[in-house]
This record gives structure tokens, C-alpha cells and sequence, in this order.
């Protein structure tokens, strides 16, 4: 609770830097904006995600954006276009180039070691965002804010274990099977579905957050499986895409849920094609970044004991009708 408390406050004296351009008292926004840390001069920063056709990575870019404009830096964006080579080509240019600090979520652990070693070993602090580049006791980087990714497999995987009472059968949609958020999912996925006997897992093939690949796996799903009671998918866009194909095939009876708890899926939820999603909080943990990279620069923040953890769990709730309005006001805002 202090670690949220702290960056909650953190978020909000940000915001007052920016109060000036809005022609509210520029005095007393420049004071503020001190006291959040935010550079005097623009910074220069480089981002990359997994890939801007994935929703999440998008709103992801969208807040780093907007908590840059707040702390004064210009951000770079370098597309993983859901591709592990690409990525890595993506990111040898970046390491090409210098910054100020850089912020990546991979799309596979250990496919950006050599690029991003070299920008640490060069002095710029690396934030690592949401799936590890690397195990964190073999590299240096700033800090690595992430959700709790066996937490939100599990309590998705509960929620409709719930909802059918704890038989049936039950399909994992995973994502890429090298994304380390990827792989805690599938150990929360099963780390509920084991303490049930009644429950039969027909399927866990991963479909790499494509949602293209994902109808493709589920038409042939649906053919093969007259049955199906429930279906978790490790993202929303899976799930709404295989929720299309539930459609056309009359089959809208199967419980769906997903993971990252997107505006196009808080809408499902309301709306009842969707059961259940839980928050992984793209714009806590992109615009998170921008706020330890500043840290770290202006203030000569360190890693460790006085800075910045090593590691900061940024969980957000499971996300049902009732609380869906209120996650969709922060997301909008980009606190969450």
C-alpha cells in the first residue's frame, strides 16, 4: 500500500507540471513540478513493447506519451510488431543510438540481452516493463515493473471455475509461450483448475496474442468440441476475437475471460460477452517508466535500498460489471 500510495502522489504532482500550459498559475505548476522531479530540460527516451497491433501495448504507448509530456521527455518509439526478430532488430537500433533511458517490455525473455547490456554497460538505465528481458539476477537493469502475472491467470481462472460450479470443460488460449506474463498466466491458469477433478482442459495451444491465429484455432475448436463450458484467453484481444467466432458459430453459451482488462473488453463485460478480465495496468506500469527514468536521471535515483526496487509489483483487480465504469475512467486518464 506505501508503494502504490507513493506513486499515486508521485502521479499527481507530475500532473501539476503541466498545469502551466493550461494557463493555471505558472508559478505555482513550475513549483510543483519540482517537487514531482520532472526535468528542467526534455530528456531523451526510447520505448519499445511487444507490439502496437496488441491493444494493451498500444494504450501503452498512448501514456507514456501523455506522462512525458508531463516530466518534459520526448519519447521514441521502437515497435516489436509481435515478432521476436523484429524486436531485436528494433532494439539493436535503439542500443545504436544515445538516450537518456529506455524502457522495454519483450516480447520473449533472453532475445534482447546482447543490444540492451550494451546500453547499460554504457551508462543509460533500462526499465524493464512488464515480461522480463532477462532473469533479474543475470541483468542490470534500473527496475522491472510488472503485474503479478500468476495472480491474474488465477483469479480469471476462479472467476469462471465459479461461475460453473467447478465442472465441465474448460480451454487455455495462451499467449507466446517465450513472454515470461505469458507463462505465469498458464501457472495460475492451472494452479486453479487442478484443485478441481470435475474439470476436463481440452486445449492450450498458444496462439502469440494473433488474433488472426486465434480464429483460425478456434474455428477448429469448435468443430472438434461440441462441449466447451469456459474459456480463458491471456489477453482480451484473444478473447474478443474468439468470442467473434463463438458468434458465428452459435455457440455464445461458453463463459469467456481475459487479461488486461482493455476498453474494448471492460465494454464486453458490462454487456455480458465477456464473464470476467483482471487489470494488467498498462498505463501505471508505462507511465510507472517514465517516471523512474526521470527519477533515475534527474535525481540520480539508484537501484536498491533509498531508490527504486529492483522489482515493483503494479497489480490491478479482476474487472466484472460492477467495477468496470470506474476502471474505465482511469484508464482514460491513464492511471491505471
Amino acid at each position: 500500500m506505501t508503494k502504490r500510495r507513493g506513486f499515486l502522489q508521485s502521479s499527481l504532482t507530475g500532473a501539476a507540471a503541466a498545469l502551466a500550459a493550461f494557463g493555471i498559475n505558472p508559478a505555482l505548476a513550475q513549483e510543483m513540478g519540482k517537487l514531482a522531479g520532472r526535468s528542467d530540460k526534455p530528456l531523451k527516451a526510447a520505448f519499445s513493447n511487444a507490439g502496437l497491433q496488441a491493444t494493451w501495448c498500444a494504450q501503452g504507448k498512448q501514456a507514456a506519451e501523455y506522462w512525458g509530456k508531463l516530466f518534459n521527455v520526448d519519447v521514441t518509439w521502437f515497435d516489436g510488431e509481435l515478432a521476436a526478430q523484429k524486436q531485436r532488430a528494433a532494439i539493436d537500433n535503439m542500443a545504436s543510438q544515445k538516450w537518456d533511458f529506455v524502457a522495454i517490455q519483450a516480447f520473449g525473455i533472453g532475445t534482447l540481452t546482447a543490444p540492451v547490456n550494451k546500453m547499460i554497460e554504457s551508462g543509460v538505465p533500462v526499465i524493464d516493463m512488464d515480461t522480463l528481458i532477462a532473469p533479474l539476477d543475470s541483468i542490470n537493469v534500473h527496475s522491472f515493473l510488472a503485474p503479478d502475472n500468476d495472480f491474474m491467470g488465477a483469479s480469471v481462472t476462479q472467476s469462471l471455475v465459479d461461475a460453473i460450479n467447478g465442472e465441465g470443460t474448460m480451454i487455455m488460449t495462451q499467449g507466446a509461450l517465450g513472454h515470461t506474463g505469458a507463462q505465469g498466466r498458464a501457472r495460475g491458469f492451472q494452479s486453479v483448475v487442478k484443485k478441481y477433478p470435475k474439470i476436463q482442459v481440452l486445449d492450450t495451444q498458444p496462439a502469440d496474442w494473433d488474433v488472426t491465429k486465434v480464429a483460425r484455432i478456434w474455428e477448429t475448436l469448435l468443430t472438434k468440441y461440441p462441449k466447451i463450458s469456459a474459456a480463458y484467453f491471456h489477453n482480451d484481444d484473444m478473447a474478443l476475437a474468439a468470442y467473434n467466432v463463438m458468434k458465428t458459430h452459435n455457440r455464445t453459451e461458453i463463459l469467456v475471460g481475459g487479461c488486461d482488462a482493455m476498453p474494448p473488453a471492460l465494454a464486453a463485460v458490462s454487456d455480458g460477452r465477456m464473464h470476467a478480465t483482471v487489470r494488467n495496468p498498462s498505463c501505471r506500469i508505462h507511465g510507472g517508466s517514465i517516471v523512474a527514468g526521470v527519477a533515475a536521471v534527474v535525481a540520480g535515483e539508484k537501484t536498491g535500498q533509498g531508490g527504486i526496487p529492483k522489482n515493483i509489483v503494479t497489480d490491478g483487480p479482476v474487472v466484472t460489471k460492477a467495477n468496470a465504469p470506474g476502471m474505465m475512467w482511469m484508464e482514460t486518464h491513464f492511471l491505471i
